[in-house]
């Protein structure tokens, strides 16, 4: 089992508001470099989909909910059909996307007792719950040109020093993608 993050992020390693949802004045940083940039299997997550689980917070799950049942292209048909955990404490329904369920007790429990390959898309906060606990083996960015200056880093400053490998890079027409895995100890 590992756990794979995948985040979207700028040049100086801000990943808040990505797509304009949250409504701040440089969000949607993402949709400036056209669809292209961001549809299908950019994170190269393949077969983890079919055998794995995705784990949202509550509000990239509710975002995410309203989007991805609507699609119908191959990626679409995966993610639709994978499994899906929701970290909340107060989300109950969960029918809006199928095979979603919410993760029942602490979330770092749940993940250390997962057997499946766990994906944890945007949902910062579960994200550092995790790196906090030293429990991410893998980092999938697409990194944008574009400089905010401020907002949510993904590794914020102070925090404890990280230590990466580089896995696999490659441009595209406007951006990065990055696969970064835990360091030989």
């Amino acid at each position: 089992m590992s756990v794979i993050v995948i985040q979207f992020t700028t040049l100086d390693g801000i990943v808040s508001d990505p797509d304009g949802s949250d409504g701040t004045p440089d969000g949607g940083w993402i949709f400036r470099y056209g669809r292209e940039e961001i549809d299908g299997d950019k994170f190269r997550l393949g077969s983890t989909l079919d055998g794995g689980v995705m784990l949202l917070g509550r509000r990239t799950w509710e975002a995410f909910s309203r989007l991805w049942p609507g699609r119908d292209d191959e990626f679409s048909a995966r993610m639709n059909a994978g499994a899906k955990l929701v970290a909340s404490r107060t989300l109950t329904d969960v029918s809006a996307w199928t095979n979603s369920s919410v993760l029942d007790g602490d979330l770092v429990d749940a993940v250390k007792r997962e057997e499946r390959d766990v994906i944890v898309i945007g949902s910062l906060p579960v994200v550092r719950t995790l790196m906090a606990e030293d429990l991410v083996d893998e980092y999938r960015l697409i990194t944008f040109p574009t400089v905010l200056g401020t907002g949510e880093r993904l590794f914020p400053a102070g925090g404890p020093p990280l230590h990466l490998e580089c896995r696999e890079i490659e441009k595209t027409a406007h951006t990065v993608f990055a696969r970064y895995g835990r360091a030989a100890r």
